[in-house]
């Protein structure tokens, strides 16, 4: 089969076109001819070396991927070979064959094309968890979504409205990307490139700050919204795309029973279960056309290196999609 696979940690250029055997699955996993892969940030860190977590080498990244089960494990029982399917894997995903754990993978009938099913998985759980799982978001709470219109955070600012939250705040770094996150639900824009945005926020709360903040900027960034946050609040921290050392006064949080959470998609993964039936419920509601999914280019899956050029360079816009078959 061909694949994408990088030997040393570098820039887009380390990313090589191999051939090399189809994996064999076993046990409760099955093999899926991946006809769309997705492409993400953290695809970009693995190449680097920079991942939350070692990238062993050699390394074929890809985490998100929709296609067809070609064969199955001697425990699985749920799928056949056949079935339509989108699924996440910890690796493996820039290829024309990858294997899964039959117990994460979503059918997705003929009615759902394979563009669609593959750029909701990784963004969409990432939303889904920072806000659930880790921000406990209640009816009637206020959220705060940092890069609101990014791909988790268009994405966890229609959850939040679909979970109940009374008052859902959104930054962005241009008037254009603030309207979006209008348009998609949020209830006030606030451009966080200009000096104060903090004190915007507070007046949207007037003064009470907000019950969950979802930061993965670091620095400075995560400073201030660990300020903003009320009694009680929650922040949950899902990276650190400033690079910046982001520090803690741990005592401070007894003043207004607040918590600071760490959230790493993978342990997610590492729960087939509950990676399956959060991936029901976003599916659910995209089927229900209650969630906007915001798809940018498609590339071939020999154009990797090019794509990792583009995003790394800002050079894209929504989902950027790998075609592995057409």
């Amino acid at each position: 089969m061909k694949a994408i696979q990088f030997s040393e940690y570098g820039g887009p250029e380390v990313l090589q076109n191999v051939e090399m055997e189809q994996p064999k699955p076993e046990g409760r996993e099955v093999l899926i001819e991946v006809y769309r892969s997705g492409v993400n940030y953290a695809d970009t860190a693995r190449r680097k070396g920079r991942y939350v977590v070692p990238t062993p080498l050699p390394f074929i990244p890809g985490a998100e991927v929709a296609g067809v089960v070609t064969e199955v494990g001697e425990k699985v029982t749920k799928v056949e070979p056949g079935t339509r399917v989108v699924t996440l894997t910890h690796s493996g995903g820039y290829a024309e064959y990858v294997k899964a754990d039959e117990r994460g993978l979503i059918p997705i009938g003929e009615s759902l094309d394979f563009s669609t099913a593959v750029a909701l998985p990784l963004q969409g759980l990432s939303a889904y968890h920072v806000l659930t799982t880790m921000g406990r978001l209640e009816e009637g709470e206020t959220v705060l979504v940092h890069a609101a219109a990014g791909g988790v955070g268009s994405i966890a600012v229609q959850l939040a409205k679909l979970q109940g939250a009374g008052n859902v705040i959104a930054t962005a770094s241009t008037e254009e990307k603030l309207a979006y996150a209008r348009e998609l639900g949020a209830d006030v824009g606030i451009n966080y490139t200009k000096e104060g945005w903090e004190k915007e926020v507070e007046e949207a709360t007037n003064g009470q700050g907000v019950d969950v903040a979802m930061e993965m900027v670091g620095g400075d960034v995560f400073k201030k919204t660990l300020q903003l946050l009320g009694r009680f609040g929650r922040l949950v921290i899902f990276g650190s795309a400033s690079g910046e050392e982001s520090r803690l006064n741990a005592g401070r949080l007894m003043e207004k029973n607040q918590s600071v959470i760490g959230f790493f998609l993978p342990q997610i993964m590492r729960k087939p279960e509950l990676m399956q039936s959060s991936l029901e419920a976003l599916f659910t509601h995209l089927r229900a056309g209650e969630l906007k999914l915001q798809i940018g280019e498609t590339f071939p899956l020999e154009e990797a290196a090019h794509v990792h050029e583009l995003m790394e360079g800002r050079k894209t816009k929504g989902k950027i999609i790998l075609d592995v078959k057409s």
